[in-house]
């Protein structure tokens, strides 16, 4: 069977952390959808859940997802308490993304599964106490024997450097670093982390706000890139705008160059933002002030270096009313592909919508075709959508209006474009009404 690891961040009814200013306990819950690639062939698949301990917490579940399919795990399997990571292994192939709850609805993220580890991983925004905003992470291993895993602290604004005693994990468990109670960070921490291990690992960070009720959730980067693709910035948009994360994950300093494509939201035309970095070193950029304090701007960006290798994260917020906040990772444009997937659309469910950010992160105009899945909520089939994009820049797809009215739809979707060209895609879930219930997760190139 082939093997896909899932890294849930999450505990079933269980306390992980107290908010002392809200006098708040956070009680995390986790589902997760496992979409089926395949367009003929059922897929066969077997979950496995891993206590932290590297105990199975039950005996491992089956299932079969029909061709081009997706299904939906919540509540999980296992039995509240339950603190740990998954493994799926299936015999087609298959992706997942995995939703992390806390006080259901207060804190909502949602990250994507993994198909393997690697040795070094990168985390380009690690917090403590910045504004409210503390992070925390799990560590998965992702090989057959045990993983002796340290992680070294660098600042960036603020903070102190600090390295953690080495923990052992093992195969397929998961273990917990919580930069709240991590005192050698200093008062204040604004920087990133470098995982180390001798069996490769994979990362998922939470991003918790205590002053602003929100999380933001993202994956660690197991590999970096000189040019670094990001397919949704906005600045004054109802609201929301972002901030990007850029870490250099090369060996020596490092200049980086991010370059903003057409505005699709208005005419503001963004001047380039530059910085230096040292190795290991992150900054931020900030869509919220400066050029763009005042204009509107939805748009995407690509990031260049001179001869580094980079890694960043988008943080999308809205902080003004109810605070609510997501985040997605940037992409490698050398590993986008002619198709891309996304195990979990939706319209009218329960309140919850999606929006898609297709970028055509190639050389040359491409058309796209945007094909719904089966609707497992409903009768109500979406039409494909055609459209063709310039180099660099963003296709958005809302689905909460138009032909979507009154239509329930819960599927998933895929994206296909010409042979040769490359496209990468995010994926936002909104419900307008909630609390902190907006969450956003990479598509999957395949």
């Amino acid at each position: 069977m082939k093997k896909l690891n899932i890294l849930l961040i999450v505990l079933m009814l269980s306390a992980l952390f107290v908010l002392p200013a809200a006098a708040q306990t956070i009680t995390w819950t986790s589902g997760f959808q496992v979409q089926n690639l395949s367009s003929t062939t059922e897929a066969s698949i077997i979950i496995w859940y891993y206590n932290q301990d590297g105990t199975e917490a039950i005996a491992p579940v089956s299932d079969a997802i029909p061709a081009m399919s997706s299904k939906t795990y919540y509540p999980i399997h296992t039995a509240d308490g339950f603190n740990g990571s998954v493994v799926v292994e299936s015999t087609e192939p298959v992706v997942a993304i995995a939703n992390t709850l806390g006080n259901n609805p207060q804190y909502m993220a949602s990250t994507e599964s993994f198909a393997a580890g690697a040795t070094s991983v990168s985390l380009p925004l690690i917090m403590r106490a910045n504004a409210g905003y503390y992070t925390w992470f799990n560590v998965q291993n992702a090989g057959q024997t045990d993983a002796t895993v340290a992680v070294q602290y660098i600042p960036g604004s603020s903070g102190t450097g600090f390295t953690e005693p080495s923990v052992v994990i093992k195969p397929g468990a998961s273990h917990t670093f919580n930069q709240r109670d991590l005192a050698g960070l200093g008062v204040k921490f604004v920087g990133s982390a470098i995982i180390t291990s001798d069996v490769p690992v994979v990362a998922t960070v939470m991003q918790v706000g205590e002053t602003f009720l929100n999380m933001m959730g993202y994956n660690g980067f197991t590999a970096g890139a000189t040019t670094v693709s990001l397919p949704l910035i906005m600045s004054n948009n109802s609201g929301f705008y972002t901030g990007v994360q850029v870490q250099n994950v090369g060996t020596a300093a490092t200049d980086i160059t991010v370059d903003y494509g057409t505005n699709i939201g208005g005419t503001f035309n963004p001047a380039n933002d530059t910085a230096t970095l040292q190795p290991g070193e992150s900054t931020t950029f900030l869509h919220n002030t400066g050029q763009f304090g005042t204009p509107k701007y939805i748009g995407s960006a690509t990031i260049t270096t001179t001869g580094q290798p980079v890694v960043a994260i988008a943080n999308q917020v809205r902080l003004g009313g109810v605070a609510v906040g997501t985040a997605y990772n940037g992409f490698d444009p050398a590993a986008a592909t002619t198709q891309v997937s996304a195990p979990l659309i939706m319209a009218n469910n329960s309140g919850f919508f999606t929006g898609i950010q297709v970028q055509n992160v190639g050389g040359s105009a491409v058309q796209i075709t945007v094909d719904y899945g089966p609707n497992i909520a409903g009768t109500f089939n979406p039409a494909n959508e055609v459209v063709t994009i310039q180099p660099g820049d963003s296709y958005n797809s809302i689905q909460n209006d138009g032909v979507w009215a009154g239509n329930k739809y819960i599927g998933s979707l895929t994206v296909t474009s010409a042979a040769g060209s490359q496209i990468v895609m995010i994926v936002n879930q909104f419900l307008p009404s909630g609390s902190d219930t907006f969450m956003s997760y990479n598509g999957f190139n395949y």
